[in-house]
């Protein structure tokens, strides 16, 4: 319905259309008879908190998964995909949330997969790499298409997700959280050929849990809720409380800093750290960076990609090695402790990628939950069960992870209840420092504000809180303390109080006035 109560059809045309979609999982209902139409040239965009149905009713959409019951039709015509490569040869491509490159392979080989140029001498690379070359370019980025994917950042491996997409000539491009890995600067270059697929007549359906940025390039909004839509409406009827409202009933804020006791000593001490570009080993990617953190006390650390925040972190937590300089925990010097040490010292990292650092994904929702802690639950040669479905019951509690079961695979959630079990995972050990890379990424409006509840109460437990984000709405929740980085250095500190501009201008994002 529109932003009046009124249901919308538009007047642009109808090229893709979902008709009572259901899809049952066991007993589960993920879709409950959704209605869903995709318009020419233009982008709808699919909002809905973590596990309303979203990404399930996309892989329906783009072949991956079949409906229960229902009709998918294409140009008014009713069709069944048999998989993605069935849906892509009809001109629908979609780009997962979670990214499905081949680590190991060049950037070129991503992009051609499946769809090898072959001649009479067998695979054309340099064709291949020609094409690859072009398509990188209007992305605005300088990816060489030899360069190893594992050789990627987050935010690059996110763009050869998109690059891929947009070589296959898709008519309709599904996007699943695009943007949840990208800088400022590689959002406003997505928006603009997102922009000019548009003029070209391709449709575009976008999911994302950023909703102000969402609402910069949408035509139509589609709410998720439990499986059920809840409201459409053209963009421009509507604003970010309509989405808000419609999604989880109510607004949600991402809290303040707590208050009402004082900080304790010095938890964590970051001394004159220094870290080479393994690419570069003459630059460094962090250079002199100091931090004290107090116990009770939450740091946030802001800066657009390539600021330093995510290897400070990681040295921190004992993944990187340091070129200079010392960390401290409590006064005591982390130099010689293993990650695992400094885990058992009090100290835990919640990294950026979930996917590849922070799951096993052979392993169950509970497997995952313990899996920092197993060792307090052995006996000898035997572990205690009892004991270790105990931490795993008050870990789904405290971190509000949405699961059928701790026995159900940890693929079977959504994006966002896997951050939250990764979450649990390190606030299971009882840390007293905790670092967290990214917290939200891939967390829907409500999901974020439980994880920043869950860490300003842990704070006034005592907990020292260090979280790294690139939204700046983020720095403005609970943080007792705002520092910037800025090409490897922090640039500049804030109060609470600080105002956005402030915050922008420090990290050299540039400040739309």
């Amino acid at each position: 319905m529109t932003a009046d109560g009124r249901d919308y059809e538009g007047d642009d045309e109808v090229v893709l259309s979902a008709r009572d979609i259901v899809k049952t999982y066991g007993g589960t209902t993920a879709l409950k008879g959704v209605n869903f139409n995709v318009h020419r040239g233009k982008v709808t965009t699919l909002f809905g908190e973590n596990g309303a149905g979203k990404s399930t009713l996309m892989k329906i959409l783009s072949g991956v998964e079949q409906p229960t019951s229902g009709a998918i039709e294409l140009d008014g015509a009713t069709v069944s995909f048999a998989d993605t490569n069935d849906a892509r040869d009809q001109g629908i491509s979609i780009i997962h949330q979670e990214l499905s490159l081949a680590p190991n392979l060049s950037v070129r080989d991503n992009m051609f997969m499946g769809r090898e140029l072959r001649t009479m001498r067998g695979v054309d690379y340099r064709e291949e790499e020609r094409q690859a070359r072009l398509v990188l370019r209007e992305l605005a980025d300088n990816i060489d298409p030899l360069t190893p994917v594992s050789d990627l950042r987050l935010g690059q491996q996110q763009l050869v997700e998109i690059a891929r997409a947009l070589h296959a000539n898709s008519r309709i491009l599904i996007m699943d959280e695009p943007t949840s890995a990208l800088s400022a600067a590689e959002v406003e270059v997505l928006f603009k050929v997102i922009a000019d697929l548009k003029a070209r007549g391709v449709s575009i359906v976008y999911i994302s849990h950023h909703l102000e940025e969402a609402l910069q390039v949408t035509d139509f909004a589609v709410v998720l809720r439990d499986g059920t839509m809840t409201a459409n409406a053209l963009a421009k009827d509507i604003d970010l409380e309509w989405i808000v409202r419609h999604m989880v009933g109510k607004n949600f804020n991402l809290g303040a800093p707590p208050t009402g006791y004082p900080f304790g000593p010095v938890a964590l001490e970051i001394d004159n750290v220094r870290i080479a570009d393994p690419d570069n080993p003459q630059r460094n990617v962090v250079d002199g960076v100091s931090l004290d953190v107090r116990a009770g006390e939450i740091v946030c650390i802001y800066g657009l990609m390539g600021a330093g925040r995510t290897e400070l972190l990681e040295a921190v937590a004992g993944r990187v090695a340091l070129t200079q300089g010392q960390v401290r925990l409590e006064g005591h010097d982390l130099a010689h402790l293993s990650i695992q040490g400094r885990i058992q010292r009090g100290l835990g990292l919640v990294p950026e990628d979930r996917q590849r650092d922070g799951l096993v994904q052979t392993m169950t929702v509970g497997g995952n939950l313990s899996l920092a802690s197993v060792t307090d639950f052995v006996k000898g040669l035997f572990l205690s069960r009892t004991q270790e479905q105990s931490l795993i019951d008050a870990g789904i509690l405290n971190v509000h992870v949405k699961t059928a079961s701790s026995d159900a695979p940890i693929g079977s959630l959504s994006g966002g209840n896997q951050q939250k079990v990764v979450i649990g995972k390190i606030v299971a050990t009882n840390p007293k420092v905790i670092l967290l890379d990214e917290p939200s990424r891939g967390i829907d409006v409500a999901a974020k504000a439980e994880v920043f509840n869950l860490l300003a109460d842990r704070a006034r437990e005592g907990l020292a809180v260090v979280y790294s984000t690139s939204e700046v709405g983020e720095c403005l929740s609970i943080a007792h303390r705002i520092v910037v980085m800025r090409r490897g250095r922090i640039s500049a500190e804030f109060g609470p109080d600080v105002a956005k501009e402030d915050i922008m201008a420090a990290s050299g994002e540039a400040v739309v006035v």
